[in-house]
């Protein structure tokens, strides 16, 4: 135990002890570069809190040498100052460290590989290490000397390991690969999370991580998926599908670009477009390819699901099948009546789809049999554009399943309308007069319309001319009563409004049909 008359002797101890370390300036100093750091580098608090701890506790295991002294337990002293020494250095290398590569090359911004990083303060660590024993009176020459010997063992017996190392620190310093790139070694397609000395961390898309030893990342052949010199990671994928030989390349490949190239798709590079090829031609079937840039590497496999549904939307509204394989046989009895009740009941459909259009109220039975005969089928699938604003497109659409969002685009802000639903009916300005599109209509989930373009009611309405007043004054109480909702007219305003409109949208649809001024004048 230490009695009063110890204390001078123990405040002498401490004095010394302080003198030989200048232990007091070490700790301010410490503490001042410990908070800047803190507070310039959030993200490396946690390394700050265990410098200081370990800067701490050595500053107690100098003190406790202190003590150890003026009990005279010699042995005892030794260890604890060396000890003391010993882990101040390293919380002082630690927090060096912090400094210099969280701090100051943070606001230099320069940066270096973390194994680089590593590395530096591994030898600081040996320097420290080296300058504790030279001032204990231990031989530098001497230790080196076991040292090389202890090496070249270790040497032969690490080799795998040291290899390792080397590569992990070669990677590091070229940069050939980063954390975050997607790589593909042999069957392993993933994401580089980690570079450590000895290994690669690499997660792939089935939630595993696979651990790649850095001399395998040296001696294989990586692919460092969507990465080009100056250009945005993005990688193409291919989508294959089939056509039957009836049809022809054109058309196939019309159809299907004109779906992917209409609106953006989710992850889907814009530049360069999507675009459908004739891949190659088998015994029973052309073969197709989509070919696009996938921007979000991590959903490859949902993207190429989106892209097979629009492509399988597409040669639907084109009336294009999917190629049977030649070798498979479908057989079905099917008897003259069941399909003439299949054909009727499609007639029907079709009838009750357009007498929700209240345009075609004035045709007669013959002639609404004769329009659905030349009704098209065309669905669409959840996202796809229906119809774009600006677009010249002469004809109707009557939505007979799902629905689909009307929206107008004004100073590039999307301002949604309306959502239709099946029995509604749009487009038909640009089919009666040639307009184009007054707004963007997308389908919100899987959407089946009936398409009546121009020439489906051009023999119609040239036969009876008089059809077109009747439609123009539906169409101009359409528009009158949606101008009206929004500005609230009065009534003789509407009136004057309407006959003016009527007289207008009366002129387009004659002068777009092609019917000549007499029957102009006797339709009006």
């Amino acid at each position: 135990m230490i009695e009063f008359a110890d204390l001078p002797a123990l405040w002498r101890a401490v004095g010394r002890v302080n003198e030989q370390n200048d232990v007091l300036k070490a700790a301010i100093a410490f503490v001042v570069v410990a908070l800047v750091v803190a507070r310039a580098a959030p993200n490396a608090r946690a390394s700050v809190r265990t410098a200081l701890r370990l800067f701490f506790l050595a500053v107690l295991l100098l003190l406790g040498s202190a003590v150890l002294d003026v009990l005279e337990l010699a042995r005892l002293t030794r260890v604890f100052y060396w000890l003391g020494l010993g882990i101040g250095g390293i919380a002082i290398v630690d927090l060096t460290g912090l400094f210099v590569f969280d701090v100051l090359f943070r606001i230099t911004r320069l940066s270096v590989p973390r194994i680089l990083r590593d590395l530096l303060v591994g030898v600081a660590y040996v320097v420290v290490l080296l300058s504790l024993l030279s001032r204990a009176g231990v031989g530098i020459g001497q230790l080196i000397t076991t040292s090389a010997i202890l090496t070249a063992v270790i040497g032969l017996s690490m080799q795998d390991t040291l290899g390792n190392i080397m590569a992990g620190m070669a990677l590091q310093l070229e940069k050939t690969i980063a954390v975050g790139d997607w790589v593909k070694i042999d069957q392993t397609v993933g994401r580089v999370t980690e570079i450590r000395w000895r290994h690669t961390s690499i997660e792939t898309r089935n939630w595993d991580t696979v651990i790649v030893p850095n001399s395998q990342l040296i001696k294989s052949q990586v692919t460092i998926m969507g990465r080009r010199a100056s250009q945005p990671l993005q990688h193409r994928q291919w989508v294959y599908f089939n056509v039957d030989f009836r049809y022809s390349p054109t058309q196939v490949i019309h159809a299907v670009t004109e779906a992917l190239t209409g609106e953006p798709i989710e992850n889907v590079s814009s530049d360069p477009k999507p675009n459908c090829i004739l891949f190659d031609i088998k015994e029973s079937f052309c073969y197709y390819a989509v070919r696009y840039w996938l921007t979000n590497l991590a959903v490859d496999d949902p993207t190429d699901s989106r892209m097979r549904t629009i492509v399988y939307f597409a040669l639907k509204r084109a009336g294009i099948p999917m190629s049977i394989p030649a070798h498979k046989l479908f057989m079905t009895e099917e008897s003259e009546a069941t399909q003439e009740v299949s054909r009727q009941k499609e007639a029907v459909h079709r009838m009750e789809s357009l007498a929700n259009v209240e345009l075609f109220d004035m045709l007669s039975i013959d002639e609404r049999r004769t329009l659905a005969e030349r009704l098209h089928f065309a669905p669409f699938t959840a996202g796809e554009v229906i119809t774009r604003q600006g677009a010249e497109a002469h004809w109707l659409y009557i939505l007979t399943k799902g629905a689909a969002e009307v929206v107008v685009a004004e100073d590039d802000i999307r301002v949604p309308l309306n959502t239709l639903k099946a029995g509604d009916f749009f487009g038909e300005m640009s089919l009666m007069t040639g307009a184009k599109r007054s707004a963007t209509v997308t389908a919100v989930e899987d959407t089946h319309c009936y398409r009546l373009d121009k020439a489906g009611f051009q023999d119609i309405i040239q036969r009876r001319p008089e059809i077109a007043a009747h439609i123009s004054e539906i169409m101009a109480a359409r528009l009158v009563g949606l101008e009206a909702g929004r500005t609230h007219l009065a009534e003789e305003v509407r009136k004057k409004k309407m006959r003016e409109l009527q007289g207008d949208i009366l002129s387009r649809i004659l002068s777009f049909f092609g019917i000549e001024r007499e029957a102009k004048s006797q339709s009006v």
